[in-house]
C-alpha cells in the first residue's frame, strides 16, 4: 500500500497522544500508524498538521476529523481479529477513516452525500492501491440495503439518534457505533443487531451529519 508513514517519529508522538485519550485497542493504533493522513488533505499548507490531533479541512465545507475521534469510532466497532468484516462507513469525506478501517476488514462500503468528494476519494484510493473499497454518493442515513446485511456500521459524523435504518441493514452478529448528541453533550452508542446498547461519553468535536444527497458539488 502506498502512503506509508514517512516520519515515524511523528506517528509514535501521535500514538502516545491517541493512548492517552483512550484509544487503546492495537490493531486500531497501528492501522492509524501505518497510514499517511497527509495524503487525504489536497492542501500542502495542512501537511504539517496531519499527525497531529486536529481537525483538517477538506472540499465542500467538510472536515477530516480528528484522530483521537476516527480512533475512538474505529475502536467502539470492535473489529474481528480475522480481518473478516464488510463494512459501512457513512460519511466518507476525503476518505482517510474509510482507509483506516479498509485495513481492518474485508471490505468497506462508504456513502458520501457529495460527489465531489466521491470522485477525488475514488482517484485517491486508486493512488494509494487500497482496493477494498467501493464508494458511492447517496444518503448516508439510509444505508446501502443492497450491499448489506453489514458486520459493522460506523456513523463519521454526529445523528440526533442511531437510524433505524441503519439498525436494519446489521448482519446478525452486527455491530454498530456512532456519535449520538445527548442532552449532556455527545456519547459513542455501540449498538448491537439484537439492540444491546453501550454508550461511552465523547469529548471529540464531530459535526452533524445532513440527512439527504448533495443537490449541487
Amino acid at each position: 500500500m502506498a502512503g506509508l508513514i514517512a516520519d515515524p517519529y511523528r506517528a509514535a508522538r501521535l500514538l502516545l497522544h491517541l493512548r492517552q485519550e483512550g484509544v487503546t485497542d492495537a490493531r486500531v493504533l497501528t492501522a492509524m500508524e501505518t497510514l499517511d493522513r497527509a495524503a487525504f488533505v489536497d492542501d500542502a499548507a495542512l501537511a504539517p498538521l496531519a499527525f497531529e490531533d486536529a481537525v483538517l479541512p477538506i472540499p465542500c465545507g467538510q472536515v477530516i476529523l480528528r484522530p483521537a475521534a476516527t480512533g475512538h469510532l474505529l475502536q467502539a466497532l470492535a473489529l474481528p481479529e480475522d480481518g473478516g468484516a464488510r463494512v459501512l462507513l457513512v460519511g466518507f469525506g476525503a476518505g482517510y477513516m474509510t482507509a483506516v478501517a479498509a485495513s481492518l476488514a474485508a471490505h468497506v462500503y462508504a456513502v458520501e452525500r457529495y460527489a465531489r468528494l466521491v470522485t477525488e476519494g475514488r482517484s485517491r484510493l486508486d493512488r494509494l492501491g487500497i482496493g477494498n473499497v467501493t464508494v458511492v454518493q447517496g444518503d448516508g442515513l439510509a444505508g446501502w440495503p443492497e450491499q448489506g446485511p453489514f458486520d459493522r456500521i460506523v456513523l463519521a459524523g454526529a445523528a440526533a439518534e442511531v437510524p433505524a435504518a441503519l439498525l436494519a441493514q446489521l448482519a446478525t452478529d452486527g455491530r454498530l457505533a456512532a456519535p449520538v448528541v445527548s442532552g449532556a453533550g455527545c456519547e459513542v452508542v455501540s449498538v448491537t443487531a439484537d439492540g444491546a446498547a453501550q454508550r461511552t461519553p465523547f469529548f471529540q468535536p464531530v459535526p452533524a451529519l445532513t440527512e439527504g444527497r448533495a443537490a449541487v458539488l
